[in-house]
């Protein structure tokens, strides 16, 4: 089970480093507390973040006060611990960019002021805790189908794991070096300078010099994503899974997959600040998946484009408030919406002269399935029950209208001004359903109808007077409870809210909310899906890519 001196931390004092293939969860204590391997949607081997075995720490022996930041335009993360009789530093990163199939974990420990005295324990469980490997020789290790080396701790006790007790002199550094891969090495352990360097190196050429309103956390947003988007240009939605939206509440989701929605908005915020590998790689992902699916593709897949397992439970006691969970039933849904974005993400790489032979017959795949299906009831976006949800049909109009199809663009923003315009002027959110949608504000954003058009102003003001809070923004309205008793601000609505603000000429009142939400982070910088106004707390799995995009694409617009 879970190793006690290690418990979870609320989301704010997480961190991540990532390589595009995978990702790990970095805590407080120097504990890497999550990690699957060898890809995004594999077991893990370190599930301590929901209650399971599997942990690798580097914790100071001393009492300590900690803090940490990334090094600027990369994913490299450093631990820093004020201790009694010093300060210590611990570089942190996964070799970049990631080879699939094998993971290098990297860590140095770094004596800032005075002698580093740290205790360190690399415990590694494949299968969420399942197999407990039996390193031998130069810890080497052959389990749950993984092969595990670990260099530069030689003097480890094997035990509950490998642990250790480590000095290092004032103005010093020691190596660690953990390997992971689905099969043996041809060769000798990595050298961890070179290593370094070229990890150091690829990240300074892979991230862009931004002009934004707000650089540094706009670089750090596109990280973020490049940090979860592998070879195949998929980008997952999260590192995580089972962390909970609301704890007791029974909304856990397994977000480790590639959400066709999620990747178009990465692509468009790309394409926004014109940073244009994450806008290659959505269009060549996206495309892939709708000419082997054509009219029928799937909301989400696998990092290699594969089929999304279904749900189920593990036997572990999960994140406090949670439970765990693996998989996710969106695979049994249709949404209508995702061609609209597909269409938005392929007129965007034409304008930038990047869409090839593929991308062009992907484009007419997913505006031919839009003309067939767009009658149809879907899940939406916020895959709930299937109903004709007016942002579905709008979004698709969107889509066409971008690539100059403007009569069926037209029929469609027709019927749906007929059936889904509400008395008072705004848009419901379904034909049978007159409430109020955070995702309504995208028909104007997106372009399926003009922000002048009476709908969009009134849509928004409607929408800031009834499901906005304190500078934050809800999906919409659950029940009678308040706001923030049903669920967390959803920080994208928040983005959106500035956007459209922006749209309409209010400029103060769009600073004020990208603002406002951009700063509902941790010291890592990372922003999960909703976050709990009143306690001031991230929920949901870490870190959200579908936030990180619209924040990158509000620092982008919000500066024009």
């Amino acid at each position: 089970m879970n190793d006690e001196r290690y418990p979870a931390q609320v989301l704010r004092e997480y961190a991540l480093i990532a390589d595009g293939e995978r990702g790990v969860v970095v805590g407080p204590r120097g504990e890497f507390c999550w990690m699957c391997a060898p890809r995004w949607d594999d077991d893990a081997i370190f599930a301590s973040l929901i209650g399971g075995a599997g942990i690798y720490a580097v914790t100071p022996q001393e009492r300590f006060v900690w803090g940490g930041a990334y090094e600027p335009g990369s994913l490299i993360w450093r631990n820093r611990w004020v201790t009694l009789g010093g300060i210590i530093e611990c570089r942190e990163a996964l070799t970049f960019p990631g080879e699939p199939g094998r993971a290098v974990l990297l860590r140095r420990i770094i004596a800032r002021d005075g002698d580093a005295r740290v205790h360190v324990i690399c415990d590694p469980r494949p299968g969420f805790g399942a197999c407990r490997p039996d390193f031998c020789g130069a810890w080497e290790a052959d389990a749950g189908g993984l092969w595990l080396r670990w260099t530069g701790a030689e003097e480890a006790k094997a035990g509950h794991g490998l642990e250790l007790d480590l000095i290092v002199p004032a103005g010093g550094y020691h190596d660690l070096v953990l390997e992971v891969a689905d099969r043996p090495p041809r060769e000798g352990p990595p050298d961890a300078d070179r290593a370094w360097r070229a990890t150091e190196q690829e990240w300074g050429r892979t991230i862009p010099r931004l002009r934004t309103i707000a650089d540094r956390d706009a670089c750090h947003a596109y990280a973020v994503m490049r940090g979860l988007t592998g070879a195949g240009g998929g980008m997952v939605a999260s590192a995580t899974t089972s962390l909970p939206e609301r704890g007791e509440a029974g909304r856990n989701y397994d977000y480790r997959y590639v959400w066709i929605r999620d990747q178009c908005f990465a692509g468009l915020a790309a394409a926004a600040a014109g940073a244009y590998q994450l806008l290659d790689d959505a269009v060549r992902f996206v495309s892939a998946r709708l000419l082997e699916d054509g009219p029928h593709p799937k909301p989400a897949y696998t990092g290699t484009g594969g089929p999304v397992p279904d749900e189920r439970r593990l036997d572990l006691p999960g994140y406090p408030g949670g439970y765990d969970r693996v998989g996710n039933r969106v695979t049994r849904q249709f949404q209508l919406d995702c061609f609209g974005d597909a269409l938005l993400l392929f007129a965007a790489a034409a304008q930038h002269d990047r869409l090839d032979a593929d991308g062009r017959r992907a484009a007419r795949t997913a505006a031919a399935a839009v003309e067939a299906r767009w009658r149809e009831p879907d899940a939406g976006i916020w895959e709930l029950e299937s109903r004709a949800w007016t942002h579905s049909r709008l979004n698709c109009a969107a889509g066409l209208r971008a690539l100059g199809r403007t009569g069926p663009a037209d029929t469609i923003v027709a019927d749906t001004k007929a059936h889904a315009t509400h008395p008072s002027g705004r848009w419901k959110r379904a034909r049978d359903d007159p409430r109020l949608d955070g995702a309504l504000l995208l028909a104007a954003i997106r372009g399926a109808v003009p922000a002048s058009d009476p709908r969009s102003r009134r849509t928004l003001e409607a929408y800031v007077d009834e499901l906005t809070d304190d500078g934050y923004a809800y999906r919409f309205r659950h029940d009678d409870r308040p706001l923030g008793e049903a669920e967390g601000a959803f920080l994208l609505c928040g983005f959106l809210v500035a956007l459209a603000a922006h749209q309409q000429g209010d400029v103060p009142t769009a600073l004020r909310w990208f603002e406002r939400n951009r700063a509902a982070c941790g010291p890592a910088g990372l922003l999960a899906e909703e976050y709990d106004v009143a306690q001031r707390q991230m929920r949901g799995n870490l870190p959200q890519a579908f936030v990180h995009a619209l924040l990158l694409e509000c620092a982008t617009r919000l500066d024009g």
